[in-house]
């Protein structure tokens, strides 16, 4: 991993991180539970088995939504 930086948009802000990560890499150093969360990149739905293949780039685009658990 380099010492890098790179922009992308996470839920629609601007956010840096370390050049060189994976998306799981990403969403586990943005502190998201990967088993709680559904990600959007780049305006796809991607399944959870791509994320550790799935390298994120500069202006890459994540929406990523948490997966709330409840009832009555």
């Amino acid at each position: 991993m380099s010492n890098t930086t790179i922009g992308i948009r996470l839920n629609g802000e601007a956010v840096h991180c370390p050049a060189g990560l994976n998306l799981l890499q990403l969403l586990e150093h943005l502190g998201y539970r990967p088993q709680l969360v559904v990600v959007e990149f780049n305006g796809t739905i991607l399944p959870r088995q791509r994320w550790p293949e799935q390298p994120v780039r500069e202006a890459d685009g994540l929406e990523v939504v948490t997966i709330v658990g409840g009832g009555s």
